[in-house]
Formats: structure tokens, sequence, C-alpha cells
């Protein structure tokens, strides 16, 4: 049995894709490959790139209807559903809100509040006409973005999980940035993956997973859990990361769309399904819809399992809930 772990920066993070099987050359090109196509995806939905296709979409669709890539155009649709379903807590016109908040390429800033509603009335997906006869895309008013951020990355690891399964690749992890992961098969030593859930660092710094099936990746703090994968998605969304203090209280980057303001009382969400998409955009969901629209979330697939970690408003308490993936800890 070969082994063979490839990485490389993409999307603001870093993706790793380890693989096993009989033929180490086979594997590192399918894992090659699949890594390509998370470079290509990047090129495609990078907010922070002028050439990318969003890019275009949010220079010119406020002005007329821009054609998109069909592939990209499902993607839009996908997301306008996951916002549906979620009654808005995942919103990929989230952008004027997020630069508004000073989290665009910063660290955040208290906004005015004249401010706050001028960005909120430029976020909402009923700004955003979708044509499926010509995959055009078309924004009702000006100042209208679309930022995939909350997307992105499952969907670049679910289309290089795509690839690897051609590739006939049957044992592998991928996740990018530790924040989500995709788990084809079980390694060759276990019935499933193991991937342990961090407990987030109050002082701000990035929550994330410890991914892999060795010991050596045991963190010497208790994990919230040891979650197992056989071929479905882990994403964890949390509001430490970029973040800022302001009389003594954190506002994070995690915006509600709702309401304008950064998610308070949820710290950690985490979302398994089989989709990365789909958990990738549901755990941005959950964390800002909080302990009140937990069993909503969780009830909108089968077979789904969450996790929530909130906090009581000015204390330090903390409760920890779970669907599914404490109960099999």
């Amino acid at each position: 049995m070969q082994t063979v772990a490839l990485a490389r920066n993409a999307m603001a993070t870093r993706f790793e894709i380890l693989l096993h099987g009989e033929d180490a050359v086979a594997l590192r090109a399918a894992a090659e490959e699949a890594l390509d196509e998370i470079e290509r995806l990047e090129a495609q939905l990078s907010l922070y790139r002028l050439s990318s296709e969003i890019s275009g979409i949010n220079s010119r669709a406020a002005r007329a209807p821009v054609r998109v890539e069909p592939e990209l155009f499902r993607l839009l649709q996908q997301s306008r559903h996951l916002s549906q379903e979620s009654d808005g807590a995942f919103d990929i016109t989230i952008a004027p809100l997020v630069r508004c908040w000073g989290f665009m390429g910063g660290t955040g800033k208290m906004p005015e509040p004249q401010s706050i509603a001028e960005a909120r009335s430029r976020v909402g997906m009923q700004l955003v006409t979708l044509n499926e006869d010509d995959f055009t895309i078309r924004f009702l008013r000006e100042g209208v973005m679309i930022d995939l951020g909350s997307i992105g990355k499952g969907y670049a690891l679910e289309r290089a999980a795509e690839i690897l399964r051609d590739a006939g690749v049957t044992c592998a992890l991928l996740h990018g940035g530790t924040s989500t992961v995709y788990a084809i098969g079980a390694p060759p030593d276990a019935d499933a993956w193991k991937v342990a859930i961090d407990v987030p660092d109050v002082r701000g710094s990035e929550y994330e997973m410890s991914v892999g099936s060795d010991k050596r990746d045991a963190k010497p703090v208790k994990p919230l859990a040891m979650v197992p994968l056989k071929n479905e998605a882990l994403s964890v969304s949390g509001v430490h990361g970029k973040s800022f203090n302001l009389n003594g209280k954190m506002y994070g980057h995690v915006i509600d769309p709702r309401t304008g303001e950064p998610v308070q009382g949820a710290l950690l969400a985490a979302v398994i399904l089989p989709s990365a998409t789909e958990t990738d955009a549901l755990s941005t969901a959950l964390l800002t819809l909080g302990a009140s629209g937990h069993q909503q979330i969780a009830s909108l697939r089968p077979g789904m399992r969450t996790l929530l970690l909130t906090r009581k408003e000015g204390t330090e308490d903390r409760r920890l809930e779970s669907k599914g993936i404490l109960e099999a800890f």
C-alpha cells in the first residue's frame, strides 16, 4: 500500500490531499489534477481577482444581464436554494456588509449605523435574478456583490473529490484550510477517517480541525468531538479568526445578513453531509441562526449530523449541543 500527500495554496488557504493506493504514480497524477481543478475554480470564483468570472459579474450585472458558465450558474442556483432553506442566514450577497464592517481584507472596524443600513439595502438574494434560459445573472440595484467565500471551498473540494473518484481513487482525505474536509473511503488501518473538531481559541485565533487518522495530529487539549468520516464531508464555521474587540465585546467576521451585525452567541458550528458544498454553506447558516435555528438546519437533510457551541452573552458560560456527532463521540 502506497501513501501520497500533496498540498497547494489556493483560495487564501492551504489545500491538502492524502491518498492511499497501490500505484503511487497514479495517485500523484490524480492528486495533481484535483489540485489543478481547485486552482481553476479559484481563478473563476475569487472576489479578489479582477479577471475572475465573479468580478465580472460584480462589475457589470447591475447594468445588464451577464452570461456565466453553466457550472457557475448551477452553483449560483444552489446558493439561492440554500439561502431560501436557511431563511437568509446563508447569503452569497453578503459582501457589502463584510466590506462595511472592515473584514474584506482587514481585521474589522465598527461602522456607523447609517453605513450598516446602506450596506443592508444591497444584500439579499431577492436582488439577484437568475435566468435559466440563457444562463444570465442580473442585479436589481447598484452595489450588489456576489461573494462565494462561504461555499467556494466546499464546492472546490467536492469537485476535486469527483476527479479523484473518476481516476479510480478509493481512499483519500482532502481538506481546505482545515475548516472543510472531505473523506473518500477509509484509511487502510481503520473503518473511517478520524477528524477532531478543536475547541475555538477565545483569544481570537483561527478555529480548525485536526485531520488525519494518525495520532501525531492529536492536540494537547481535548477536542470538542472526534468525528468518523467515510464518503462524506465535514465543515466547521466559527466567529474566531478575523475579529476585533470593542468595549469588552468581540465582533467576528461572520455577518448575519438579516440584521447586518456580526453573529453573536454562537461560537462554532459543524455540519456533516455527503456534499462538501452543502456542509460549507449550512455550517455558516447554523452559526448565524444559533441555538434557535439548530433544529431547522438539522432537519434540512436526512442523516445530517450537526454540532453547535454557544456562549451566553456577557458570560463565559458555554453550551454544546449536537445532533448525531457527540452521540457517537
